[in-house]
């Protein structure tokens, strides 16, 4: 039996497309890769999110150059919401890099291993709001991190 997924997500052509809300984030996740530590990569990324309470918590990739010791920007802004606001609901969480090695002009998108972590943090909430940008261009924004991983491992598929 084929069956499809379908998801929906929203494409902005610059900043000056997004509400006055969104800009604001997506300009703090951007400014905030400047805190990445990332001497190996040169992959600078920045996690911001905007709770429903209106807090607003930053994150960034941090390297070790034993390479798996480093975090990525988004489990690390996870852990910090976990243990600094763990009754705050997200509302909407961005994603920025800046490509010292290259350019920045596009959306990218969390790895596996932070996509599984996002959904399942997504599990104890209502859902939020994911937007992924670069320093510049395109914008995109999905309804919620479930569309990051349509397949993704849960504490029910343990039970």
């Amino acid at each position: 039996m084929q069956q499809e997924y379908k998801f929906n997500y929203t494409i902005y052509n610059n900043l000056e497309e997004l509400t006055a809300e969104d800009k604001q984030l997506v300009i703090a996740a951007r400014d905030n890769t400047k805190n990445a530590f990332a001497p190996y990569s040169k992959f600078n990324v920045s996690a911001v999110a905007k709770m429903k309470s209106g807090n607003i918590y930053k994150a960034t990739n941090q390297e070790n150059a034993s390479f798996p010791v480093g975090i990525c920007a988004e489990r690390a802004l996870l852990s910090v919401i976990s243990s600094y606001a763990p009754n705050e609901e997200i509302e909407t969480l961005v994603v920025s890099y800046d490509n010292k090695n290259g350019k920045s002009n596009h959306p990218i998108s969390p790895c596996g291993m932070c996509r599984q972590a996002l959904v399942e943090y997504e599990g104890r909430t209502a859902g939020y709001k994911v937007i992924m940008t670069g320093q510049e261009g395109e914008i995109i924004i999905l309804e919620n991190a479930k569309s990051l991983l349509p397949f993704s491992f849960s504490s029910d598929d343990m039970k």
